[in-house]
């Protein structure tokens, strides 16, 4: 039986345009760092993907720092000697993050655990302005700010224009978290607002172990994370990832022109898949409404259901969906995320997660509705 895949949140499937430029950079010999022909051949792939990336967020190729991931990205922002934009290196001594924050971003970075504050959402998971601003006035406008543009369980979008403006107001850096919402939304580095952002390639059909740092001008900076040699402009040591990066240029090379047709056709995928959710249990409930979500993201309660067991059995039907983070997978604790919109503990265990991608198509949809209806079924007469 061909396998149905529905967690793109988790990763994606690789584009076949990142594949070949991976095939094709294992045959480069080449050190980027060198300066012979070998080395040059390799550079040259490097910063063609760095103009990729970069104009996927509208920004500037030469302001592109490629990373192992999202979860490096992360650690090497937040730091209280970040430099924002035409300020002075350092002194943001208070980091502040919201409560539905993925696990990277939640750990702090470089601050210490007495040194982060967590901003509460509202109970569709968006960040609550009112105690976002009592917490910069508290800081005096000494505060790094880090939220995402959209999470990763709920798809919520963040009103990052609002968040933006109070950071400005009180003189706080934003680093915001882009690594859901690329390839899902338009990512504009400038219309965001924010002195920072970072993203992962295997969220947009490229590698695993490959993300990128993109700050909004050659002034911004942030002191390394990784020390030793001079790449990536001495902002991140170690020789370069060349087939991952090269796979990341391509699949954000592929992706880009038509980001706007696939947000129209998996936002229909979407909300046909959600009414026949709700058909098939009345109980059922979309979570994050009514706030604006991520085209491709449905995450629902389903009570008298448990996630984890809905998940095995979906597995079994050939069907791969989740309960929410794949960071979280295995854990019993229920997810923080729905815990901080103030959903019960009973209630967020009975989560799934849907995620559609660039693959996904009505069949597909159509087999998981009939598998996830068969077990519902199978759980309604056990219980009668």
């Amino acid at each position: 039986m061909t396998r149905v895949y529905l967690d793109h949140n988790a990763t994606t499937p690789l584009r076949p345009e990142a594949r070949a430029a991976m095939v094709a950079a294992l045959d480069v010999t080449g050190n980027a760092s060198a300066v012979h022909r070998d080395g040059r051949a390799a550079r040259r792939i490097i910063e063609e993907a760095r103009g990729a990336v970069a104009a996927l967020v509208h920004g500037d190729p030469r302001c592109v720092t490629f990373t192992s991931g999202g979860s490096e990205a992360a650690t090497t922002l937040l730091a209280a000697d970040f430099v924002a934009r035409d300020r002075e290196r350092g002194g943001f001594q208070r980091l502040i993050v919201s409560a539905v924050e993925h696990s990277c971003v939640l750990a702090g970075g470089r601050y210490a655990p007495g040194a982060i504050a967590v901003c509460p959402v509202d109970a569709a998971g968006r960040v609550d302005l009112a105690s976002l601003e009592a917490l910069l006035a508290a800081d005096g406008g000494r505060a790094l700010v880090a939220v995402m543009a959209a999470n990763n369980e709920t798809g919520v979008i963040q009103p990052l224009a609002e968040i933006a403006a109070l950071c400005r107001i009180h003189g706080a850096a934003l680093v915001v978290d882009a690594v859901q919402a690329l390839g899902k939304m338009p990512v504009d580095l400038t219309a965001l607002g924010c002195d920072a952002l970072f993203v992962s390639a295997h969220k947009i059909g490229g590698p695993q172990g490959v993300g990128a740092i993109v700050t909004a001008s050659e002034t911004v900076g942030f002191p390394p994370l990784v020390r030793g040699g001079g790449q990536e402009g001495r902002r991140r040591a170690g020789t370069e990832n060349l087939a991952g990066i090269a796979g990341f240029g391509a699949a954000a090379a592929a992706l880009s022109p038509g980001i706007a047709a696939e947000m129209q056709r998996l936002v229909a995928l979407r909300d046909w898949l959600e009414r026949e959710i709700i058909t098939i249990s009345g109980r059922s409930r979309v979570i994050g409404l009514p706030a604006e979500r991520l085209p491709n993201t449905s995450l629902t309660i389903h009570p008298g259901l448990e996630g984890e067991t809905a998940v095995i059995a979906l597995d079994l039907a050939g069907i791969a969906v989740s309960t929410g983070s794949a960071c979280a997978s295995g854990k019993i604790a229920p997810s923080h995320v729905l815990a901080a919109m103030g959903l019960a503990a009973t209630e967020a265990r009975s989560a799934l997660r849907v995620s559609l991608g660039w693959t996904t198509t009505r069949q597909d949809l159509e087999r998981f509705v009939t598998a996830f209806a068969a077990h519902a079924r199978t759980i309604a007469a056990r219980a009668a």
